[in-house]
């Protein structure tokens, strides 16, 4: 029925014909374009000039004069002499540039590859790259034990613990630079939205600031030794050691710890301890007849027990006169400076302790030891206290989630109490202004502390320098700053204008002593001054030999910084001939004083 269409498909001659021919013309069309490419410029022109043969089937081909070359002509505009455009140079630039940034990035790409190598899988050796190159931009000025003390009504103190042996085998890095003696820098690790890693560095400013070298004895030294002539003066006196779970509090204010022991000797308790009894030997508060005693109790959540008295519940209530008291309290006397370390350490073993993420074994309570004088003869009433509380550990919602329920309840209560303290910080800075004490039990119990009209307050904030702690150190600078801020603020025009107190009769019997007890007087504390001039020899002369060992060995190395070097060891021996005639000015105080007597 269609003959022509069944004629075509049954003919397979015609079509491979066809193929044949077509594929033989593309090669022969492929294998002159390379052929092409390969030419000079002189070959396309004798190319192009010269007359090929023609063959006897060839048809008759048009003139070569008459060529045209084609517009897109590629091969010729290489050998044009002509300027190059605008779009042309363009594009070699890029070209250039790529060039560049390829060399660049291959560099930069083999040194990350060696530092890898070097560091030995360490996840933070970005972050702890930028923080080198950031702390070699800063002249480091710490804090010393020959600077002088600065008396406040509020002092605000932050101090950096070193790294513990968890964090070393976790291999993180310490976030946490100590410039100068009031400033602090927390290098913060941070991603960008295409996850380059970068810092963001904050600062800080404080009364004092101690790096992870200062001892328990220069930090009391600065903040709350002070105080102690405070409650001699009819005064009370409060600090606080606020910080993370993990961040040292417990070994401030209670002494250090050697594996799970500890050593109460040299914590803030016991120095407060020591100077109250040295001051208790000075001849214008002898005839004073002081009687101290000392209590130990925690406040968990929303009950308090007393801690020398095996946990006993106790009551917080008001009497007639609305003066909080505590039903039921262990008062003991003490009479030297081993009684109230036998009573802090019978108080520290009987205190409240759970789990939390940070740490195994976190203090849950708020301790509260305190140390009270009293006239003999004066009943009850209280002539001077000084109050030293052993915060709970801030927490934050998000890391007690994972936890179980006590632990959240826990960590409310916490948050909470550590709220109403700083409101009623705020108000001891604003004179004259409502104290909140009720916003918790901490604050009820402390009601006296916070609204005398002799009253002072010192805060110190550990901090932890791990990068893994950012966060919680960043809370805890913030709420110590935000102190700070208020009390700043709040003082600044009331300074000059705050009018003095009238003295009462019982400190115009302090005032009014002898001139031979005063000599006296004056002989003892100079005495008193240049013992402790003597220990922080002995401290300073053992750093400066370690320091000096250090530098030593860093010269003996091969291709070693020497600026590095004679800048350190410069600072390092301005220190000591700083540090050596500020002591020698006290030492030569007490020579004077005893050569006049």
């Amino acid at each position: 029925m269609f003959p022509y269409v069944v004629t075509e498909r049954g003919s397979h001659s015609t079509t491979s014909k066809f193929i044949e021919e077509e594929t033989l013309d593309l090669a022969n069309s492929r294998d002159s374009l390379i052929s092409w490419g390969k030419m000079t410029k002189n070959d396309v022109n004798t190319q192009i000039n010269s007359k090929p043969p023609l063959s006897p089937n060839s048809s008759p081909t048009r003139s070569p004069s008459k060529l045209k070359k084609p517009s897109n002509f590629r091969r010729d505009s290489l050998f044009d002499d002509k300027p190059k455009s605008k779009q042309l140079k363009e594009i070699a630039l890029i070209a250039k540039n790529r060039d560049e940034r390829r060399q660049r990035q291959a560099g930069e790409k083999a040194l990350k590859e060696a530092l890898i190598k070097e560091e030995k899988d360490n996840p933070y050796w970005e972050f702890q790259h930028m923080i080198n190159e950031y702390r070699r931009t800063l002249e480091f000025h710490p804090l010393r034990d020959t600077d002088p003390v600065i008396e406040n009504q509020i002092t605000v103190c932050v101090r950096k613990r070193p790294l513990n042996d968890k964090e070393h085998n976790r291999k993180e890095v310490d976030v946490i630079s100590v410039p100068s003696k009031d400033i602090l820098v927390v290098h913060e690790p941070k991603n960008k939205v295409d996850l380059t890693k970068y810092l963001e560095n904050q600062h800080f400013r404080f009364d004092y600031v101690f790096d992870e070298t200062c001892s328990n004895y220069i930090v009391y030294k600065f903040t709350a030794r002070p105080l102690v002539k405070t409650i001699f003066e009819g005064g009370m006196a409060t600090c606080f050691a606020y910080g993370q779970t993990g961040s040292g509090k417990t070994h401030t204010m209670g002494g250090e710890f050697r594996g799970k022991h500890q050593n109460f000797n040299n914590g803030i308790y016991a120095y407060v301890a020591q100077d109250v009894y040295q001051f208790l030997n000075l001849p214008k508060y002898k005839k004073m007849d002081f009687i101290v005693s000392a209590s130990f109790f925690e406040i968990y959540g929303k009950l308090v027990f007393d801690l020398l008295a095996k946990k006993e519940r106790l009551k917080v209530l008001e009497d007639g006169r609305q003066v909080v008291q505590v039903v039921g309290l262990t008062e003991k006397v003490v009479s030297k400076v081993e009684d109230v370390l036998e009573l802090i350490q019978k108080g520290s073993q009987e205190r409240t302790s759970g789990q939390t993420s940070a740490n195994t074994n976190s203090s849950r309570s708020h301790a509260v030891f305190q140390i009270i004088i009293r006239k003999y003869g004066s009943g009850n009433k209280i002539f001077g206290k000084f109050s030293l509380i052993d915060l709970a550990g801030n927490e934050r919602g998000a890391d007690t989630f994972k936890s179980n329920r006590q632990t959240r309840i826990e960590g409310g209560d916490i948050n909470k109490s550590l709220l109403a303290l700083k409101e009623c910080i705020r108000a001891l800075g604003k004179k004259g202004s409502h104290c909140p004490f009720r916003g918790s039990k901490l604050t009820q119990v402390l009601r006296d502390s916070f609204i005398g009209e002799n009253s002072k307050t010192c805060m110190i904030a550990l901090i932890s320098p791990g990068v893994a702690s950012c966060e919680h150190t960043l809370n805890t600078l913030r709420y110590a700053d935000r102190v700070k801020e208020l009390v700043a603020s709040d003082n600044d025009d009331s300074r000059n204008n705050t009018p003095r107190n009238e003295v009462s009769i019982e400190d115009e019997i302090v005032v009014i002593e002898s001139a031979d007890e005063d000599e006296n007087a004056d002989s003892f504390l100079a005495e008193l001054e240049a013992i402790d001039t003597n220990k922080s020899v002995i401290e300073y002369c053992v750093h400066f030999h370690n320091r000096a060992c250090e530098l030593y060995k860093e010269s003996q190395r091969q291709g070693y910084n020497k600026f590095k070097y004679a800048k350190d060891l410069k600072e390092l021996v301005k220190n000591m001939i700083d540090f050596q005639s500020n002591a020698l000015g006290k030492i030569t105080a007490m020579y004077n004083v005893i050569e006049k007597s």
